[in-house]
């Protein structure tokens, strides 16, 4: 009985099926997790019907998500989450950090490290390491403008070219409430010494947060 109320139920969002094909096998032989699924996107992340101890997250999506907003939305579900990447961007670790992320795991650790990694998450303590030890404690000279989760989203969505017409159809919501957003979002730059009055300059404030990335 004991033993059955201590195992932790996860779920992986990752959209390379080979990765997510090993994640499943690594984890479905430890006795102490369970693995509720695994998913694409934050968004089917409900459909698994499942109360979640912990979310494992890719940095990265092909759905164009922001850590930021995905940890938001893991976040008011109720899980912990712990950052899996096997990519180096410093800016986007910053900002899964700055979302509340607990830690961060190579998709290129030892199977050991991987699985302590999640029992830690899963139990709601931070995963420290090098990478995450840097995101944390880098001496960043950028001032965060303190964007709430929907200012990021729609910034990386307006800064990327579309329209304030096109970002409101995407969200549902109407062409006013965009440009009070962008509105408010050049404020907040302002406020924090990084002024952003054009859009060339959100898309630069859009880099330099991690919510965009640059061109290779």
């Amino acid at each position: 009985m004991t033993a059955a109320k201590e195992r932790r139920v996860i779920a992986l969002v990752e959209d390379h099926a080979l990765i997510s094909i090993g994640f499943r096998d690594l984890v479905e032989g430890a006795q102490d997790l369970e693995l509720a699924g695994l998913v694409e996107s934050v968004d089917a992340l409900p459909g698994l019907g499942r109360t979640l101890d912990l979310v494992v997250l890719d940095l990265r999506l092909a759905d164009g998500s922001t850590p930021e907003a995905n940890i938001a939305a893991i976040h008011a579900m109720g899980p912990h989450v712990l950052i899996y990447t096997g990519g180096e961007d410093r800016r986007l670790i910053q900002s899964a950090a700055r979302a509340g992320a607990l830690g961060l795991i190579r998709k290129s650790s030892e199977p050991d490290v991987l699985l302590d990694a999640i029992r830690t998450a899963a139990a709601g303590q931070e995963v420290f390491g090098t990478d995450w030890a840097a995101a944390i404690d880098s001496d960043d000279s950028l001032a965060d403008a303190r964007l709430s989760a929907r200012e990021r989203e729609i910034l990386s969505l307006y800064a990327s070219g579309l329209t304030a017409y096109s970002v409101a159809r995407h969200l549902g919501v109407s062409r006013e409430t965009v440009a009070d957003y962008v509105s408010r979002i050049r404020r907040k730059y302002a406020d924090a010494g990084r002024p952003a009055q054009s859009r060339v300059d959100l898309y630069k404030r859009a880099l330099e947060d991690g919510l965009l990335e640059g061109p290779q």
